[in-house]
């Protein structure tokens, strides 16, 4: 007797991350980034507000390296940056 159940033709779907989900950084390409970023993190005691350029520049790397959808960097809150003393690699 066989006790498979049978739950229709359907099959799964994947579908891309929502918003603000996106993939891990298996190979470290932004590792430098984001050390640089959490140093300054606890430099300043965790007020991310002193830690813009850093976040930035990290998030830049992912955008460039595809571990997250392009986004401008208006839009991710780094308009008054742009241009600015980020540039430094």
């Amino acid at each position: 007797m066989s006790t498979a159940m049978n739950f229709g033709s359907k099959s799964f779907q994947p579908r891309p991350p929502d918003k603000g989900s996106f993939p891990l950084d298996h190979f470290g390409e932004c590792k430098s980034f984001k050390e640089k970023f959490m140093k300054c993190l606890r430099d300043n005691s965790f007020e991310n507000a002193l830690c813009r350029n850093e976040s930035k520049e990290y998030l830049e790397c992912r955008m460039e390296r595809q571990l997250m959808a392009q986004e401008p960097l208006e839009k991710l809150g780094f308009g008054d940056l742009i241009g600015g003393k980020s540039d430094k690699n």
